[in-house]
């Protein structure tokens, strides 16, 4: 991203690195780290942050064309419809060894993350994880973000992120309940160990709410 644009665009615009940060739903730090250039918004945050500023995001990005959107005619048929969409507040994308103690994290350890808008309602303990391996194929791909809530309440046939007392971090499937007793369940039929059972050896550490895939 070209700093000198972001910087001049928001000081036009009147806007404080506060303000824009609430704008957003990033942390301040974030924005600050941008106008510096020692990181990128990509994905949504880079669409939220043209949105605040106003402008065209690969004006932003590169300095291409100008400030203002382009809208061009096109003789495409679409077949995808916009929906209205609001965006809650900024969720950090923490590793799976501090969603395994998450309850006990410090905030100063996740203040330096990348944060993310949650596109659905949820709870301010919200943070995000990334997909790694294929046990949750085809319903959720590797790399994908995943929106976790811990104070969602953990049903059978939630996907949720638990951790194993005997492992030091979380781990992601879907919780089958069946006469009292408890599974985790990968979405892979092919995966080496697709049901695993549960009792008092596991802790749900929150729920699977929303998932975004970045391009």
């Amino acid at each position: 991203m070209k700093p000198s644009n972001f910087l001049s665009r928001r000081k036009a615009l009147g806007l404080t690195q506060a303000d824009t940060a609430r704008l957003v739903g990033v942390s301040r730090v974030s924005i600050s780290q941008w106008e510096k250039g020692e990181t990128s918004p990509k994905g949504v945050n880079l669409h939220a942050l043209a949105k605040v500023l106003k402008c065209d995001p690969d004006w932003l990005l590169n300095g291409q064309g100008s400030p203002a959107p382009q809208v061009k005619e096109s003789l495409i048929d679409y077949n995808v419809q916009a929906t209205p969409q609001k965006l809650h507040g900024g969720f950090p994308l923490i590793s799976w060894v501090q969603a395994g103690d998450w309850s006990d994290i410090a905030l100063t350890s996740i203040h330096e993350a990348d944060h993310y808008p949650c596109p659905v309602k949820c709870s301010k303990s919200t943070f995000l994880l990334k997909v790694i391996g294929k046990s949750m194929s085809p319903v959720f791909n590797e790399g994908e973000l995943i929106f976790v809530d811990p104070e969602v309440q953990p049903i059978d046939g939630k996907y949720v992120v638990a951790r194993l007392d005997d492992e030091n971090q979380a781990t992601f499937k879907q919780l089958i309940i069946e006469d009292g007793h408890k599974f985790l369940q990968a979405a892979n039929p092919n995966w080496p160990t697709p049901i695993q059972p549960i009792n008092g050896n596991c802790t749900i550490v929150g729920v699977v709410i929303s998932a975004m895939r970045l391009f």
